[in-house]
């Protein structure tokens, strides 16, 4: 989505989406997943693609600097990704596609990685559960983020996903704790 809404001339020829069109001129190999591009780059002398963050960090595939919005080229990180999060605003159904954030250091190529919880339950266990692992996401999970690659939420957005979840189940009051210091 980043490019184009970048680049009308990508948006025209290949488009948004899971599965585009590619060129077929040249040396573009298509691959199943962040696995099989991950391995593509690192078989291949010259390979680049695109990968999501952490398979990236965790392999140790080099990540380019990409000019943002700004006009500043910054490199990926877990900070850039944050900086990158938190400029947008999170709308009520919590959908949000982030296609070239504003930001003198957001990383131009970021997005959410989403959980879809049922609004309801007919097991109250079930439905508990569910909140006690969100709450678990929303807190301890903010401090394993980085180390498994991914950026933790901006607070707004933990805040907000904290109020949605809590309603989940009536039998469980979800705790949003601060979270801790990098």
């Amino acid at each position: 989505a980043h490019l184009a809404a970048i680049s009308p001339e990508w948006d025209r020829l290949i488009g948004v989406g899971k599965n585009v069109d590619w060129p077929r001129t040249g040396r573009f190999v298509g691959t199943k997943g962040n696995d099989g591009m991950t391995n593509q780059i690192m078989l291949v002398a010259g390979a680049f693609g695109y990968l999501d963050y952490s398979f990236a960090a965790n392999n140790e595939v080099g990540m380019a600097m990409l000019e943002n919005r700004a006009g500043n080229f910054i490199r990926p990180t877990n900070t850039s990704a944050e900086a990158s999060l938190g400029t947008a605003d999170m709308p009520d159904d919590f959908r949000l596609f982030i296609t070239d954030p504003e930001g003198a250091d957001s990383y131009p190529v970021v997005t959410y990685t989403w959980l879809l919880p049922l609004q309801t339950y007919k097991d109250p266990l079930k439905a508990k559960a569910m909140e006690i692992f969100i709450e678990y996401g929303l807190n301890e999970g903010q401090d394993v983020a980085p180390r498994l690659g991914y950026a933790p939420l901006p607070q707004a957005v933990r805040e907000r996903v904290a109020a949605a979840a809590d309603q989940i189940s009536p039998d469980y009051q979800l705790k949003l704790r601060p979270r801790e210091a990098p």
